[in-house]
Formats: structure tokens, C-alpha cells, sequence
């Protein structure tokens, strides 16, 4: 029988495993700690204990960690000393509590504007909400172009990459998660201004994209070559899919400036791994013109646009598959039902020639309870993947 490290690696690089990989996702997959104390720290109620459990010692687990601190989207604000001097000339955080809930307000002056935006967080589920976003017209994006290079930089840090996959062992491996160009552009604007300004401003938003890739570049440049042959997550494709933007921009604003990360990652054998939730149908080409291994989580219908078996009959000898369970399913759907579910997906994920497959969910719950229900349909994952004759 493989290792999880074993079956994960071997099902990247399209041979053969004993079985397919099962994942959860962000569940064993995010850092957490269940035993903080900490009224927003939904993981610490008791009825998350056995899925934590479950996640650790049956799964195959995926670690998702950055190179930055702080994650994602924030990653615009992560700075070194220098960084921080000019962050701290334009930007101003204030933090509050109101209603049980917190509250971060940022304020950027430059030059005689001043824009703000405000995020809420509910102890009860693991979303920040953005309240108010911080670009909102126009005036307000040619502003922010004039930012000085040296708000946006990093300090890269791997040690933590190399620690977390010593840890971690044979129990499966470490994947390096980082947003892309658009995925930071899009978050600055509401998704309505967003693709208003994507569709109708596309020189000014090509430019937003130059100026916000020049620092991740440099971040994956660094990790990747530092941290050699992992596996990465890039997320932010989705915001250039339909509905929100035809598919002819999908080439101009991801394989354009996400295809660069991608040959980056591929320079030091790493696995690029394409993060697109929704309709996926368009743009498969374009993501396999970028040269991922990997993509997740390939929604089925409604919610996605394509089924998982003309995935994997037309692009499965290319591309390694992620998904393709949805987290709405997992928490809804009858136990009974649910396992009719994973026994499509594990049979049209592994039908005919083709990379590899891992079972997965899109996402994962982000309450404070999990059902008994939703233990059950994790449960039938776990057995259904395991038992998988291929």
C-alpha cells in the first residue's frame, strides 16, 4: 500500500497508485488549532473534533501554506521593513468590535483622495465579509496606480514551507497557495465595479495587473525556486470565467499574467494546480495553454458547466483532476443519496486513460457545528476512496 506523499506525488505526475487520493479540502488543509479558546475560533466546538480527526489520520492530506504572512489577499499589505515605512505613509488599519462582531477598517490617502474599506467578521462562521470596498470608481483606480513600488513589498519566507513538510512526512504532502494578479485586482472592487472596469476600461485594468504582478512574480520566483517540486494553488481565475467576463478575457487577464507564475512554478518542477470554481467549460484550453498539471474543483451542474467525465475523456492525459463534490452536497444531501454521488465521481474521475485523480470536496463547512449528517457523507468519502478498485 503507497503513503499518501506516495499516492499525492505519483497521481501529479500521471503513474499509477493503489487507489485514489482522498482530500477534505480545507479541512486538514488550512493551519488551525482546535484548542484555542477564542470566541471566532469556530474549530474549537466540540462537534468539529471528530471530522479534524478523521481528516488527519484517513485522509491524504494537501498542507496549504503561503511564503507571506498574511495570507492571500492581504498579501498587497505584507511588507518588509522598507515596505512597511511606505505602507504605513498610505495606509492606515483600525480595528474595532460592534455587535459581537470585528471589524477592520483601511484607510488609503493618496495625494487629496482618501478611500476606505471595512470587513466583518461573525464569530459564528470562519468568512471575513468586505462591508465596503476599497476602489469604487474610476478616480479611485488611477489613484491607486500612483502607489509607489515599495508598498507592495514582501518579506518571503520558507522556512516555515520546509518545516510544515518535514512534519508532515509520509501523511501526504505541502501545497503552496497564492493568489494570482486578478484575483487581487477583482478584491479591490466590488464585483459589480469589477467587471464593469474589466469589460469597459481594459487598458487601465491591464495596467492595475502589471502593477499588482510585479510583487507576486517576485514571491513565486523566490519560494519556487527555494522550495523546489511542490505542488501550488493558484486562485483568482474564476473572476475572469462567465457570467462575470466573456472568455476571450480569460486570455487576456489570466494567461497573460497568471500563465507567467505557472512557468515559474513549472522552471523548478513544481505542479501548478488552477483553482476555478464555476463554469470551466470556455476556458479549458486557455488553462491548459498555461501549462497547469492540475486543476480543482470542477463543479458539476448547476453550479459548474461541465460534467467530470468530458473533463477527464478531454483533457484528463493533461491535467490531473481535483474535485468534484460540492461542499453544499456534503452538508445537505441524505447520507444514502450522497454516496450515489461519490461513486459517479470516483468512476468518472478514474474511467479511461489519464493523470490521476483525487477526490475532493469545492470547499469546506465554515460554521460552527457540523451535522451529523455532513460526519456521515465525510465518513462515506473516506470508505468509498479507500475500498476504489482502480
Amino acid at each position: 500500500m503507497m503513503t499518501s506523499r506516495e499516492r499525492l506525488k505519483a497521481t501529479l505526475c500521471g503513474e499509477p497508485v493503489d487507489r485514489p487520493a482522498v482530500n477534505f479540502y480545507e479541512i486538514g488543509g488550512f493551519k488551525i488549532d482546535p484548542s484555542d479558546p477564542d470566541e471566532f475560533n469556530v474549530y474549537n466546538d466540540p462537534s468539529w473534533q471528530p471530522l479534524l480527526q478523521l481528516a488527519e489520520e484517513q485522509t491524504d492530506l494537501i498542507r496549504m501554506r503561503s511564503s507571506v504572512r498574511p495570507r492571500s489577499h492581504e498579501a498587497v499589505m505584507s511588507s518588509d521593513k522598507t515596505g512597511a515605512n511606505y505602507h504605513n505613509k498610505f495606509f492606515k488599519t483600525e480595528k474595532y468590535m460592534e455587535d459581537g462582531c470585528r471589524f477592520k477598517r483601511v484607510t488609503l490617502k493618496i495625494g487629496n483622495k482618501t478611500m476606505t474599506s471595512l470587513t466583518r467578521r461573525s464569530p459564528e462562521i470562519d468568512t471575513v465579509w468586505t462591508v465596503e470596498h476599497l476602489l469604487k470608481n474610476i478616480d479611485d483606480l488611477k489613484a491607486y496606480l500612483e502607489l509607489p513600488e515599495e508598498v507592495f513589498a514582501e518579506q518571503v519566507n520558507i522556512d516555515d514551507l520546509i518545516e510544515e513538510d518535514k512534519k508532515l512526512g509520509d501523511r501526504g504532502i505541502v501545497m503552496v497557495d497564492t493568489e494570482d494578479p486578478i484575483c487581487t485586482a477583482a478584491y479591490l472592487f466590488s464585483m459589480e465595479d469589477f467587471t464593469v472596469i474589466a469589460l469597459t476600461e481594459q487598458k487601465l485594468f491591464h495596467r492595475l495587473l502589471e502593477k499588482l504582478s510585479r510583487h507576486i512574480y517576485a514571491r513565486t520566483e523566490k519560494t519556487a525556486k527555494e522550495f523546489p517540486g511542490h505542488l501550488w494553488r493558484i486562485y483568482g481565475p474564476e473572476y475572469a470565467t462567465e457570467p462575470y467576463l466573456p472568455p476571450h478575457l480569460f486570455k487576456e487577464y489570466v494567461v497573460r499574467y497568471t500563465g507567467p507564475m505557472v512557468e515559474t512554478i513549472q522552471k523548478y518542477v513544481g505542479f501548478a494546480r488552477i483553482h476555478c470554481h464555476g463554469r470551466i467549460r470556455a476556458v479549458l484550453d486557455y488553462i491548459l495553454e498555461m501549462g497547469a498539471v492540475t486543476i480543482d474543483p470542477i463543479e458539476p451542474p448547476p453550479h459548474g458547466d461541465v460534467e467530470l467525465k468530458y473533463v477527464r475523456e478531454r483533457y484528463g492525459r493533461d491535467l490531473a483532476l481535483f474535485g468534484n463534490l460540492e461542499i453544499a452536497d456534503i452538508e445537505n444531501m441524505e447520507p444514502a443519496k450522497f454516496e450515489k454521488v461519490v461513486k459517479k465521481a470516483l468512476k468518472d474521475g478514474t474511467s479511461g486513460e489519464g493523470k490521476g485523480f483525487v477526490l475532493m470536496p469545492s470547499s469546506a463547512p465554515n460554521g460552527r457545528n457540523i451535522t451529523s449528517r455532513m460526519m456521515a457523507n465525510y465518513e462515506t468519502m473516506v470508505r468509498l476512496a479507500t475500498d476504489f478498485k482502480l
